[in-house]
């Protein structure tokens, strides 16, 4: 039942989200009709193309068909370029979505180590050095860190591609492209993962069942290891999804910056062209990514957690 719950709010979720995208991409200024024929067309050849395109219908109209579309897997055709939205999505998710995981990887190997450490030397020099190391993480933009790891690792000791993407054809190549960017993501949200696991894990040594390992002869980190981390992970996971948002807006600058032809790139050039149906679709899959995201952090509950399906 907890599963089917979970699996039902995310449905509800999505198309309470595709009502809202597709809501605020009506009511945004400038005629997709008008961008595609020019300023110079007349008239009746603007109000002949809405006819062919639909917009002249009523707006639960174009939303009920447009829903119909992403149901099918069809999210229109691109007013700029002519192409199908969902093919270029899909390209364009090669890239983003590894270099997501890639980022989020690297976040979870830096910050749970850091913050577990931090906690277990709690007001300790080890502790002190890793909290001033958190705060200047948060303190760097993601676009500013990848400008540093430029400089140094792909200018100066040319051991990672400066920008670009090769393409999947040869593996190591392309993670080499991707380094770069998800680690200058990585540095941003480690630093954020890392103070809450640090204040997760100070909880959870606080609690009793902790102090009774001790008593029975455990020392703090192998009481922490052997009884706590996993009611530790539990307020972690749910930060992690919800950073996961974060760090997919961050992709948006990111792939700007190593000139990665990923889905942030792409919006910002449809953004540009006023591409109206193409930052339709691409807002949508992000925000279903991030709905899935919540929906797998969700269902992660139960397997750390049993008692969580009984609620």
């Amino acid at each position: 039942m907890y599963v089917a719950r979970r699996v039902g709010v995310f449905l509800i979720s999505v198309v309470v989200a595709s009502a809202l995208v597709f809501s605020v991409m009506s009511i945004l200024p400038g005629d997709p009709a008008q961008v595609m024929l020019g300023t110079q067309a007349t008239p009746e050849s603007v109000a002949a193309l809405r006819a062919e395109l639909g917009l002249d219908r009523p707006i639960p109209v174009q939303y009920l068909d447009w829903l119909a579309g992403v149901v099918r897997g069809d999210l229109g055709t691109s007013i700029f370029s002519g192409q199908d939205i969902a093919a270029q999505i899909g390209s364009r998710l090669r890239i983003t979505v590894p270099l997501a995981l890639m980022a989020m990887t690297m976040t979870v190997l830096l910050a749970f180590p850091a913050g577990v450490y931090a906690a277990s030397r709690h007001r300790r020099l080890g502790d002190g050095i890793v909290t001033t190391v958190s705060q200047v993480g948060l303190a760097i933009p993601a676009f500013w860190a990848g400008l540093i790891l430029v400089s140094v690792f792909a200018v100066g000791r040319g051991w990672f591609p400066a920008n670009g993407f090769p393409g999947w054809a040869e593996v190591g190549k392309a993670l080499r492209a991707l380094f770069l960017p998800a680690l200058s993501l990585a540095i941003v949200q480690g630093a954020i993962i890392t103070r809450y696991v640090r204040s997760a894990v100070l909880d959870t040594l606080a609690e009793d069942y902790i102090r009774t390992a001790r008593s029975k002869g455990l020392s703090r980190p192998a009481a922490l290891w052997k009884h706590g981390l996993r009611n530790a992970a539990i307020p972690v996971l749910t930060i992690l999804g919800l950073q996961f948002a974060a760090l997919l807006a961050g992709t948006v600058v990111i792939e700007s910056v190593f000139v990665l032809p990923g889905l942030g790139s792409m919006l910002l050039q449809a953004i540009t062209r006023r591409d109206l149906l193409l930052v339709q679709g691409g807002a949508l899959v992000i925000v279903v990514l991030i709905l899935l995201i919540n929906l797998l952090v969700d269902l992660a509950y139960r397997f750390i957690d049993p008692r969580v399906a009984q609620q």
